[in-house]
């Protein structure tokens, strides 16, 4: 399974991940996003598709399923309930709800509908952010 990794010493905040994301799902709202610390370092925040994800275990609908074969956490918005559980327990604070598309959750989904992948990985100009086979 491949991974977004991070490394915060190379990233610069330019946001381009942040571009690169809305522009790749056509929206307006990144499914990502990058935050400082105290100590003004950056650290862009993405779905970790987790082991052991909270999201999926909350949702009583089965719309957050971990795929076997990649083991991303998968969205189908047509078995969603909009009880945004999954929001409140992703530890890392990533999923959110849409807001031009009310009742959806906009997660990362690895840019699964592009040939080449993570858009955010292959424009980050710094190359803070690969992908790791785990």
């Amino acid at each position: 399974m491949k991974r977004i990794k991070i490394d915060r010493s190379k990233c610069v905040g330019c946001l381009t991940c942040v571009t690169a994301c809305m522009v790749s799902n056509d929206s307006l709202d990144p499914r990502n996003r990058v935050v400082s610390d105290s100590e003004n370092k950056y650290a862009p925040i993405f779905c970790r598709h987790c082991e052991e994800p909270e999201c999926v275990f909350t949702c009583m609908t089965g719309a957050m399923r971990k795929n076997p074969e990649s083991g991303h956490v998968e969205y189908n918005k047509d078995q969603c309930a909009s009880c945004y559980m999954c929001i409140m327990a992703c530890p890392y604070g990533v999923l959110k709800s849409d807001a031009l598309k009310q009742k959806e959750i906009m997660k990362c989904n690895m840019c699964e509908h592009r040939e080449n992948g993570a858009m955010c990985v292959e424009k980050c100009p710094m190359h803070a952010i690969t992908l790791e086979e785990v």
